[in-house]
């Protein structure tokens, strides 16, 4: 059984109040203009929420991972794409810097970033390397005491828009995966950053998408996070808290398509009474209910595992699987329940469903979780319960 604090309920209570008042009514707009939501993305740094995982010190909150899942779960509820764009600010795009920046490069780059006053992102993906990080091509090479760093990424989670970015490198090819670091890149001041194509997406549309392309970036010393090896490693330390903000926001998302079902199955009439009384609708929306109670329960039974020091990395697979794919079936099923105004743009269910696709690959793919979770298929009772 999951149970939140007193504290932990009144903050959500504050964020869902937040997100009906400010984000729901602005979400289809932004859908549809697939602009970067700066107004909004700014308003959720003034009310202090992209600093909730990071110390007080920064400007941030010391929140627990739970506490972190239930701002990410309201926020995907009101719009996914301002979700995916504070997740990555308040996540990949910063806990490098704040992880193994130094206290002068914390001070220049995280505290504004948690303050909504720069904007960061963190650039792994190549055209050939996805899940297979091996395939990395993007080089970096010393120069005097600093480095100089060329190649490109795609797939950016705000690269037209992104002040700083993590990149991920090679500093020697021969040593394979364990050849890769992690850059810190200031596009204000380092010369040879530029934006690539821009990636047209049929969800999220206003978390804005693109390639990077990187021309002999010349990088200081200080701006190499944690050493010139051991890049995997690092973004394996985040991963598990990744995935399970990405159930999180699957949890919101499927949320706001159950609602919208539901609220529209009470007031659609057909053959003399409401929808939501013909059984072939009705068992739609309690299947749709049971999948969402599940995802729930997984997602923040791991983030508490993980609150609590416990071994996380399966839970995580377990959950963000679970979860994003849950997101899918009841999305698809909450346009199903519209039926022609599925498709019609003035309803959200459209948006709901495709914005649902997102979900599967960020984290790592459904087919590589289960790969995870295949690693370790013994079942243990006091672990999964506990």
């Amino acid at each position: 059984m999951i149970r939140f604090t007193r504290e932990q309920e009144e903050f959500r209570r504050a964020v869902a109040r937040f997100v009906d008042a400010e984000v729901v009514p602005a979400a289809a707009a932004l859908d549809e203009r697939g602009e970067f939501p700066r107004e909004l993305f700014t308003r959720v740094g003034e009310l202090g929420y992209l600093g909730l995982r990071y110390p007080e010190a920064y400007g941030g909150a010391d929140a627990d991972t739970v506490t972190y899942c239930l701002f990410a779960e309201e926020l995907a509820r009101g719009s996914l794409s301002l979700a995916a764009v504070c997740g990555m600010q308040s996540l990949m795009g910063t806990y490098f810097i704040y992880k193994y920046g130094s206290e002068a490069i914390r001070q220049r780059y995280l505290v504004p970033a948690l303050r909504g006053d720069l904007v960061a992102t963190f650039a792994l993906t190549e055209p050939n390397a996805g899940s297979d990080l091996a395939n990395i091509t993007t080089r970096a090479e010393r120069r005097g005491e600093g480095w100089v760093v060329r190649g490109g990424k795609t797939w950016v989670t705000n690269a037209p828009v992104a002040d700083v970015l993590t990149v991920a490198a090679k500093t020697s090819p021969e040593r394979g995966l364990r050849g890769i670091a992690l850059f810190l890149l200031d596009r204000a001041t380092m010369r040879g950053i530029s934006l690539g194509k821009s990636i047209e997406k049929i969800a999220v549309r206003a978390s804005v998408t693109g390639e990077i392309l990187l021309d002999d970036v010349e990088v200081p010393a200080e701006h190499l996070l944690g050493g010139e090896t051991g890049g995997v490693e690092k973004v394996g330390g985040v991963l598990a808290e990744a995935r399970i903000m990405t159930a999180a926001i699957s949890v919101g998302l499927a949320r706001a398509a159950y609602d919208a079902a539901l609220t529209y199955a009470r007031e659609r009439v057909a053959f003399g009474k409401p929808i939501v009384e013909h059984q072939a609708i009705g068992f739609k929306l309690a299947d749709m209910l049971v999948q969402l109670h599940a995802a729930t329960l997984v997602t923040y039974q791991a983030a508490a595992r993980l609150d609590a020091g416990s071994p996380v990395g399966r839970e995580a697979a377990v959950a963000k699987l679970l979860a994003s794919e849950m997101a899918v079936r009841v999305t698809d099923e909450a346009a199903r329940i519209f039926a022609s105004y599925g498709l019609a743009m003035e309803y959200p269910a459209q948006r709901y469903f495709r914005d649902a696709r997102f979900l599967l690959p960020g984290g790592g793919t459904s087919e590589i979780l289960r790969l995870v979770i295949g690693r370790d298929l013994d079942w243990d009772r006091e672990q999964a319960f506990s």
